[in-house]
């Protein structure tokens, strides 16, 4: 893979648009839609596959549905400078952590966390807690989103989809 800069057209960033509104629109729709064939699209998916703009195709979930209704964002205060790949292998542990970075400020790092219930949260986030480096946690937890369409408001990414 090529981690330079990309370089597409307008084309690509209108198969990208496509793709990125539903990753399983076939060729042959993107096509149509921009005036290209099947196999011109096929032609430029592989392309930017193959340069690391698309990375993935995923199925976006409703947490209700998998019985996960209590979120919260999770600061996590660590014991001196904790390196971000020990940070990445001890958020791997842990299913409910649906996005993890670090971040700017007091923090060291922000974990967005899903659970089924209160007690369920608590669980989680003691296993956290219990890693030793890790200081002091701040919780907050998530009342209602005020933009339902953002990704934020109840997309988990499943495992990649098959074309």
């Amino acid at each position: 893979m090529n981690s330079g800069p990309a370089s597409f057209d307008e084309l690509d960033r209108k198969i990208l648009t496509a793709l990125m509104a539903n990753a399983r629109t076939s060729f042959a729709e993107i096509g149509t839609a921009i005036g290209l064939s099947s196999t011109a699209v096929k032609r430029r998916v592989d392309r930017l596959r193959e340069a690391g703009v698309i990375t993935g195709y995923t199925a976006t979930v409703k947490p209700s549905a998998l019985g996960w209704r209590t979120e919260a964002y999770v600061e996590v205060y660590c014991e001196g400078a904790a390196p971000p790949r020990r940070l990445a292998e001890v958020v791997r542990h842990h299913p409910e952590i649906t996005a993890a970075m670090t971040v700017t400020g007091g923090a060291d790092a922000l974990l967005h966390v899903r659970a089924r219930d209160v007690e369920h949260f608590e669980e989680v986030l003691e296993r956290i807690r219990a890693e030793p480096f890790i200081r002091k946690t701040i919780s907050v937890m998530v009342l209602s989103h005020l933009l339902p369409e953002s990704p934020e408001a109840g997309a988990i990414h499943a495992a990649p989809d098959v074309r």
